[in-house]
């Protein structure tokens, strides 16, 4: 992709997105959820999928028995990433951290649905026309932030630091950063450039949550879940990178970051939820990353 690509929330990594919001949505009706997101099935309902999207268990009964929807069990996965970065943010309040930036923010109205410390204020990044969509339908439901809340229209492929200062980020106070459904999308070069410059924006006592993969391109060589992305006329193997590249742990480390990792299935256990269905697989490969930068 070149810098001049753009997309919106039904096309490209934006449909992605719409995914994740159909799969929180879905979470949201179990009695066991991880999580709440009472704007999910919203941001669905508004868009024009090229294809079903289900938001709650009786539209997935709806879908033929062997639909990738129903096999999926995509909320299972989600409800855990989720529930991860929720608490990473809720521990960043406690311990003091009132700025806080989510790249490639898509659909997940943080800003609105969590209780954030008093005084935090939220940088939310995105492509122009995802956060335009996601205003809009969070403005039709009267949804208000529970903190100042900042979006920043810009692709992450340009100077999205310059437009990140411009809106108010103060790079002298700590920070909790988030990069959640992003490092995969990213070229190596991009991947690198990315964590530098959130190093370099860092002060003494940031904090940083990863959601990494090991070998992303080999979950999707299974076709049934290939087959999940063509559903939407998408193939994952064309949006993500797999290319041999320094880990992220390690190049956090290098920046002298303290770094911890878990993988999704320990977390999941200790959520007391069990990775099943077809994204289930991905379980060997994705693992949580927090950082602290010491101060």
């Amino acid at each position: 992709m070149t810098t001049d690509q753009q997309w919106d929330i039904v096309t490209s990594v934006g449909l992605t997105a719409l995914g994740v919001a159909a799969a929180r949505a879905l979470e949201t009706h179990r009695e066991d959820r991880l999580i709440s997101d009472p704007y999910a099935a919203a941001f669905v309902k508004a868009a024009d999928a090229p294809a079903p999207m289900p938001t709650s268990p009786a539209e997935v009964a709806e879908l033929p028995a062997d639909s990738v929807w129903a096999q999926a069990k995509m909320e299972d996965y989600m409800g855990v990433r989720s529930r991860c970065f929720d608490d990473f943010f809720a521990a960043a309040g406690e311990a003091g951290v009132r700025q806080a930036v989510i790249l490639a923010s898509g659909l997940d109205a943080r800003a609105q649905r969590l209780d954030w410390a008093e005084g935090t204020t939220v940088f939310e990044i995105d492509q122009p026309k995802v956060l335009e969509f996601k205003q809009t339908v969070l403005d039709g439901l009267d949804a208000a932030p529970n903190c100042a809340h900042r979006p920043v229209a810009i692709d992450l492929r340009e100077n999205w630091s310059a437009a990140l200062t411009e809106a108010g980020f103060d790079p002298s106070q700590p920070t909790a950063w988030l990069a959640e459904g992003l490092l995969p999308y990213l070229p190596e070069e991009a991947e690198q450039q990315l964590l530098e410059t959130i190093d370099r924006l860092s002060a003494p006592g940031s904090r940083l949550a990863v959601e990494d993969f090991a070998n992303v391109g080999q979950i999707f060589e299974d076709e049934s879940l290939a087959e999940f992305g063509k559903e939407w006329g998408l193939d994952m193997r064309d949006l993500l990178h797999s290319d041999d590249r320094p880990e992220a742990p390690d190049v956090l480390r290098g920046f002298g970051w303290k770094t911890e990792v878990e993988g999704a299935e320990a977390k999941a256990a200790r959520y007391g939820r069990d990775l099943t269905g077809l994204f289930g697989q991905m379980t060997h490969a994705s693992r949580f990353v927090e950082s602290h930068k010491p101060e």
